[in-house]
Parts: C-alpha cells; sequence; structure tokens
C-alpha cells in the first residue's frame, strides 16, 4: 500500500493512491495515518480496502508528511562508502546515529528555508525507514518485521553548522530540514529495501545517482543497532544514509543551495519530491 495524507498543512486528511498513481480519499476510514493506522493491526484492516472504491481526488493538492505520531527523527551518516571519501572521512566501523530535531519535519514539496547566517546549504536523498511495532534489543534476523514501511527523506544539512563541532545536530535539524514523503509505501510493496534506486537534481543537473544496495550498513543492521541504544517506537524514522554526489563533495569546488534552487529527488517505488530554496524572512 501506498498511505499518505494531503491538503493544506495542519489539515491534512489521510489518503491512499491507488494502482494508477491517483490519490484517493482514505479518510472515510480513519480519521489519520498515525502510530494505530501503521501498527500491524491497523495494516491488516487497511489491506482489506481496494483502493479504486474510494473516493477520488480530481485536483492536485498538496502532500503532507505521510502520517503522524514520530517521536524520534534518527539518521545514520557517511552509510555509503562513496559518500565518506567525497567527503574525507573514514569509512566507519559501525553506524554512526545522529538526529535530526521533529521541528525540521515537513512536507515532501514544501520550501525549504534556508536558515539565518547559513553560507553552505545542501542536500542528500534518503531511505527513510519507519518503524510500526516497538524495537527494543532486536537482532538483525528481526529487524524487518518491526518496519512499517519506507518513504523518502531530504537529509537537508547546513555544513558550516554542521561540522562546526563533532557533534553534526545543529547542521541537520533547523526547520524544513527534514521533508519526508511523499507516500508510506509497506513492506509488502517493498520486499527488499536493498535494491532501489534512488536521485537527486537541483536546477534539473542531477547531482546524486545511487542505489541502496551499496549502503556500509544494510536497513535490518541499522534498526537493530539503533535498538540496541534507544527504544524505537511506531512511528520513529530512521533516515539511512546517502550515495554520493552532495554539494560539500563537489570538484573543484563545493556547490551550495541559494535561495531559488529547486530539488527534486525521488527513489524507485517511493515516489518524488520537489523543493524550492527560500530565504529566511523572519516571519
Amino acid at each position: 500500500m501506498k498511505l499518505c495524507r494531503w491538503g493544506k498543512n495542519g489539515y491534512e486528511k489521510p489518503g491512499m493512491i491507488d494502482s494508477q498513481g491517483m490519490l484517493r480519499d482514505l479518510s472515510g476510514v480513519v480519521t489519520q495515518i498515525d502510530q494505530d493506522a501503521i501498527s500491524p493491526k491497523g495494516l491488516a484492516k487497511l489491506r482489506k480496502i481496494r483502493p479504486e472504491s474510494l473516493p477520488l481526488i480530481k485536483t492536485e493538492p498538496r502532500f503532507g508528511v505521510p502520517y503522524i505520531g514520530i517521536s524520534k527523527f534518527v539518521a545514520i551518516g557517511l552509510n555509503y562508502s562513496d559518500h565518506a571519501a567525497e567527503a574525507g572521512m573514514p569509512i566507519p566501523a559501525e553506524p554512526i546515529v545522529f538526529f535530526k530535531a521533529t521541528t525540521s519535519i515537513s512536507g515532501p514539496n514544501d520550501d525549504i528555508v534556508q536558515p539565518k547566517n547559513s553560507t553552505k546549504l545542501d542536500w542528500e536523498v534518503e531511505l527513510g525507514v519507519v518503524i510500526g511495532t516497538r524495537a527494543q534489543y532486536v537482532t538483525v534476523e528481526k529487524a524487518l518485521d518491526h518496519v512499517a514501511g519506507y518513504t523518502i527523506v531530504n537529509d537537508v544539512s547546513e555544513r558550516s553548522f554542521q561540522l562546526a563541532t563533532s557533534q553534526w545536530d545543529k547542521g541537520k535539524g533547523c526547520d524544513t530540514f527534514g521533508p519526508i514523503g511523499p507516500w508510506l509505501v509497506t513492506t509488502d510493496e517493498i520486499t527488499n529495501p536493498q535494491t532501489l534506486e534512488m536521485w537527486l537534481d537541483v536546477n534539473s543537473d542531477r547531482m546524486q545517482t545511487g542505489n541502496t544496495r551499496t549502503m556500509i550498513f544494510s536497513v535490518a543492521q541499522i534498526v537493530s543497532h539503533v535498538s540496541q541504544y534507544m527504544t524505537l517506537l511506531p512511528g520513529d524514522i530512521i533516515t539511512t544514509g546517502t550515495p554520493p554526489g552532495v554539494g560539500m563533495g563537489m570538484k573543484p569546488e563545493p556547490r551550495w543551495l541559494k535561495p531559488g534552487d529547486v530539488v527534486t529527488l525521488g527513489i524507485q517505488g517511493l515516489g518524488e519530491q520537489r523543493q524550492r530554496v527560500v530565504p529566511y524572512s523572519g516571519k
């Protein structure tokens, strides 16, 4: 299934994407796509619905974050060896775990706001893993049993903030630095998260091309590893690292985002995002 939320920011309705890629209104079945809806019981209920039986949305509304109830926005750094090389950093011996603030979360096509004093704004297409059932000290073999589905994340980054100290969070958690969506695609559709093509363009120029098969640590390894140090709750999301092609790694000079730039990105089977960069307005 492809689940989503659509409508004006703060007033989103639940939706489902049908086999033809059309948006259907799910609000007659559930009031929200939340932790209950993405639980095994909730997803089993939704799987009984034929999307074509739901009301068709004939307009092209805004897509919001595809579900609510994110208590933790966990991120993994340098999880593609060629990205680590372009960043000039060693391949990690274990997953590098950091956090993005939940206040950074935005819809998949909402504007990216360049923060005050930002000089090195960058992009990162990443696979987001959505937890469906509580995960604590899970094994690699059982880790994917705790996953509800997958989505796209643009791990927007401000490199001058990020690399000012050994802690990355302040360069990763600014408002609008966490576009998620457009869909939450359940594991019955994405049975193997390690075979997904991914890409990102800036102003129609291809910057990133990759595949999740080149991850250093697999989705199962990441979920298991993170669960050793914190309890993952339904709705928590882990964004799993980016392939090469970020602005920081451009040669001979880095390329940074600026107001007016348009970023488009996608992952096989998960849809696409599109964001315009705008300056901070103080409002």
